[in-house]
């Protein structure tokens, strides 16, 4: 019912061995990732905006801004022709 080895004088409540303080929940999926780790090995997220790559988010937005400024400025230019 008990066990043998267990000596009470040697156990303390605020050190387990599970050290659970370094692992942490992905804000992502919610599985447990260390505290230090860069991306989820779960579900290969990054953890912070700063450890991401960069994205190719701007360079779309560039891309549609040339289009209609050049859009713009042909209307512009025919309008004044006529």
């Amino acid at each position: 019912m008990y066990d043998d080895d267990f000596d009470a004088d040697e156990y303390d409540p605020e050190h387990d061995d599970d050290d659970d303080d370094d692992v942490t929940r992905c804000p992502y999926c919610g599985e447990s990732i260390f505290n230090d780790a860069v991306r989820c090995p779960h579900c290969e997220n990054y953890i912070s905006r700063e450890d991401a790559p960069p994205s190719l988010r701007p360079m779309w937005i560039y891309v549609c801004a040339a289009l209609a400024l050049g859009v713009a400025l042909t209307w512009v230019l025919f309008r004044q022709a006529s």
